[in-house]
């Protein structure tokens, strides 16, 4: 990663497409069997592309650091993620539609079950259908209007997820999460990292307290945590950056909300793969990058459902042909992190990636497995430099120097 200014003096502008397939949280570790979810399944498209391309691994973020989605994206689409800092609350309220002023601050937040000694026994509340998320949100927002002088207000996502965004003078960020982590540990409140973000501190611990009030009565989504306070930052568009007309094609309210922040164009009422195929097929005129995202392999991972992980791999891997029919003049297909089934959680390991291109140096044979992908010709590299290749595969960086 060279960095934004001396990246945007290369570039140099044509009509060629990328297309960037993230498979959420797709790395793995072995299990009994010893093979990775990648192993297990039967791949017969995959596996053909990445003989026809070239291999490798992508870092995240850093050697050893676990990234969050935000991060790990980021570095895909080619910013440092160390430099840009960007809290989930940001990310999920863009992408559910919600414009952010500089007064606000934004929550990524879950329903959660809680006991009556204040044991987290369910982070997600079973994940609740969104439909019942719906109806918990207008119970919120009928009985928390503001707090302080601080006007709340709560939108539903999908499943257990909402986000709440608190409006008013002096609400700084700098807050921990108020979020166990692990379900069977006792509850947690925001705490504040300095002493000029107390106040909102107290008022979004004082939320987590209103919301316990008004949902005592619920079976499963009875508390909530909140994670990810923020407010939005500033931050260069993919247009300006990379002279790319792009465009995001997923489902869930996050990966939406980052890909407003660069400046992608963003294609609502997404639900399934399928959607977001037919979406790229009828899109794909009018964009020069489209970043594709398959979710279910992260979800299955973090629930440590081998099984559910593998078909999802299988499914998206019988709809490859669809894209590659479109010929894009690059196609990218890679993780943004590894959820491993057997950690239920993001892990630091590295990804599998391969990238078609018209200039590549190919390795018959390969697979896209995490273990085949080891000895591609790319090697094992950090995630942030992923754009610049995609870029160059696609002619539109000119050469550095005499």
């Amino acid at each position: 990663m060279i960095g934004e200014k001396k990246i945007q003096k290369l570039i140099q502008e044509n009509s060629t497409k990328i297309v960037l397939i993230v498979m959420d949280g797709v790395g793995d570790t072995t299990d009994s069997s010893g093979m990775t979810a990648l192993e297990q399944a039967k791949t017969p498209n995959l596996d053909r592309l990445a003989s026809e391309s070239e291999t490798g691994l992508t870092i995240p973020v850093d050697r050893g650091i676990t990234p969050g989605s935000g991060p790990a994206h980021l570095s895909l689409f080619g910013y440092d993620p160390f430099k840009h800092e960007i809290g989930r609350g940001v990310l999920e309220a863009l992408g559910i539609g919600i414009s952010l002023g500089p007064n606000d601050l934004a929550a990524r937040a879950n329903f959660a079950t809680r006991s009556k000694k204040g044991i987290i026994t369910d982070r997600r509340a079973g994940r609740i259908p969104t439909e019942e998320n719906k109806r918990l949100v207008k119970k919120l927002n009928d009985r928390i209007n503001s707090i302080d002088g601080v006007t709340v207000k709560v939108y539903p996502g999908k499943e257990h997820r909402f986000v709440v965004v608190f409006s008013g003078e002096g609400l700084s960020d700098n807050l921990a999460d108020a979020d166990p982590q692990q379900t069977g540990k006792k509850e947690k409140f925001v705490d504040a990292l300095d002493e000029e973000s107390q106040r909102a501190a107290n008022i979004t611990s004082g939320f987590i307290k209103n919301v316990q009030e008004v949902l005592r009565d619920e079976e499963k989504a009875n508390s909530c945590l909140l994670r990810g306070l923020a407010k939005i930052p500033g931050i260069i568009k993919m247009d300006e950056l990379f002279g790319l007309k792009t465009c995001a094609l997923a489902s869930y309210p996050m990966y939406k909300g980052l890909s407003r922040l660069v400046g992608m164009d963003i294609a609502d009422g997404l639900e399934t793969l399928d959607d977001e195929l037919k979406e790229l097929k009828k899109r794909y005129d009018d964009y020069d990058f489209f970043y594709f995202h398959v979710k279910k392999t992260d979800s299955y991972g973090e629930d440590g459902n081998r099984e559910g992980k593998v078909k999802t791999i299988q499914e998206f891997d019988s709809m490859l042909g669809e894209v590659t029919a479109l010929n894009p003049d690059v196609l990218c297909i890679t993780a943004d992190h590894s959820s491993p089934t057997d950690m239920k959680a993001h892990s630091w390991h590295p990804n599998p990636i391969l990238i078609k291109g018209p200039y590549m140096r190919k390795t018959p044979g390969q697979k896209f497995t995490e273990k085949s992908c080891l000895s591609g010709s790319l090697g094992t590299f950090m995630a942030g430099d992923v754009m610049q290749l995609l870029l160059s595969q696609a002619g539109r960086l000119k050469k550095f120097g005499a």
